[in-house]
C-alpha cells in the first residue's frame, strides 16, 4: 500500500473523529502568480487535493489567538497554530499557518492554547480575506 492511500484512510475513515494536528493538513498549499482585473501580479493559493476535501466540513483547531483589535473579547481573530512571537505576521511563519476565525459570540483572549471547531472556508479568490477561513466558530 502507498503510503499517501494510508493518509488518506487515516484522515478520512469513518470511524476517524479528527487528526491531532490538523495544522499538517492546513500546510499543503502552494502559491502561484497570477494577474487581477487591473493587471497587477498577485499570489493565490492552490490548494493540495487533501485540503480540498475539507471545504466547507466542520473541523477542529487547536492554536493561539492574535487578536486583530485591542486584547478583550472578540468575535473576529486570527488562531495560530504557533505562539503569538513565532507567528505569520511576525515574519517566522508562512501563510498557513493561521486561520481567520469568525464567531458569533466574542471569544475572550489568553496566551494558552485554545480549541475552535467550525466550518473550515478554503479563500483562493478574496484578498480582503485569509486563505483560510473558519466561520460560525466556537471555543470548545
Amino acid at each position: 500500500m502507498s503510503r499517501y492511500f494510508i493518509f488518506f484512510l487515516f484522515i478520512f475513515s469513518p470511524g476517524f473523529a479528527q487528526e491531532k494536528n490538523l495544522w499538517n493538513v492546513l500546510a499543503d498549499v502552494s502559491f502561484q502568480q497570477k494577474k487581477d482585473n487591473a493587471g497587477y501580479s498577485i499570489e493565490t493559493p492552490v490548494f493540495g487535493i487533501h485540503l480540498k476535501k475539507l471545504h466547507g466540513q466542520k473541523i477542529v483547531l487547536k492554536g493561539y489567538i492574535i487578536p486583530l483589535q485591542e486584547l478583550a473579547g472578540q468575535s473576529k481573530f486570527m488562531l495560530s497554530s504557533l505562539p503569538f512571537n513565532l507567528c505569520y505576521f511576525c515574519g517566522a511563519a508562512g501563510p498557513e499557518t493561521v486561520v481567520e476565525v469568525e464567531s458569533k459570540t466574542e471569544i475572550k483572549f489568553v496566551t494558552r492554547q485554545v480549541q475552535m471547531e467550525g466550518i473550515l472556508i478554503l479563500n483562493d479568490k478574496d484578498p480582503d480575506h485569509h486563505i483560510y477561513i473558519l466561520k460560525s466558530a466556537r471555543q470548545i
